[in-house]
């Protein structure tokens, strides 16, 4: 029994390790860095100059989630459920293969994908002129915050799709089927009979997809077109230009309270359904 454990114990070790140096000890040392002055005592220094240089980013920065995330949301529902209830078998598939392929690519791809893609002169643009579409001086640059969004919207529709489609997949066919019996339309049996099951999973699908957006740095870099721009391109900035890692951080930590206020909304939302049913 004793050594069941102590096999137990070593194969924790590594794991829990890895947990320590690569995730406890960053943020502990962010928000000591962030709640204290460069003598080491208790101060709200550094969120005062966070909130005082930055006002305007994080405020661009939480629209830019919210925004993203709406869009994601509509989105993986809309793909889910013709994925679920759509009686063409060709387009499933094709829908089925096609979402997946920005799961594969990271960010800093998908970025630069939509700078070419996106620009004046850019992909999108010169399809548009070809095809006679659009005039060349009609041409209009998406770069900025609509380019943003986009490749946001873009890369994560896929994770969330992913998951909400497996949580349509998951439920009881029986039910869809006696809706379709009974004449529901399509509409009516995807918004009262399936998304009110799945919505836990669309909205774990949300919340990291909202952490993902607040975390990527090369987004807003190669896409923003400069003030305002997110918090992530703005903690780069205080750290390789001026080392300061006080404002940095604090920025950092009013990254982690967003994300914690969009956990506890789903918490309670979740828990408040729990307690009706």
């Amino acid at each position: 029994m004793l050594e069941k454990r102590s096999y137990s114990v070593v194969m924790v070790v590594p794991a829990l390790a890895i947990i320590l140096v690569f995730f406890i000890y960053p943020l502990l040392f962010s928000l000591h860095s962030a709640l204290t002055d460069s003598e080491g005592n208790l101060s709200l220094i550094h969120i005062y100059k966070a909130f005082e240089l930055y006002s305007k980013d994080i405020l661009f920065t939480f629209l830019i989630v919210i925004i993203s995330i709406f869009l994601i949301g509509v989105l993986s529902i809309t793909i889910g459920g013709l994925i679920a209830l759509s009686p063409y078998k060709r387009l499933v598939a094709a829908l089925s293969f096609i979402y997946r392929w920005p799961l594969f690519i990271p960010f800093i791809v998908s970025a630069q994908m939509m700078r070419t893609f996106l620009a004046k002169n850019g992909l999108m643009n010169n399809a548009f002129v070809s095809l006679g579409l659009l005039e060349p001086l009609d041409a209009i640059s998406f770069l900025g915050w609509t380019g943003i969004i986009f490749t946001f919207v873009w890369k994560q529709t896929a994770f969330s799709t992913l998951m909400v489609s497996g949580a349509m997949a998951a439920l009881e066919p029986t039910q869809i089927q006696s809706a379709r019996n009974l004449g529901a339309s399509k509409l009516r049996i995807l918004f009262q009979i399936i998304i009110p099951q799945i919505i836990p999973t669309l909205g774990v699908s949300l919340i990291l997809s909202a952490v993902s957006i607040l975390s990527v740095l090369s987004v807003p870099l190669m896409i923003g077109t400069g003030s305002p721009t997110m918090l992530t391109a703005d903690m780069a900035f205080r750290i390789s230009s001026y080392g300061d890692y006080g404002t940095a951080n604090s920025l950092g930590l009013i990254s982690y309270l967003f994300a914690a206020v969009l956990a506890w909304f789903y918490l309670r939302h979740s828990l408040n359904t729990g307690i009706k049913k």
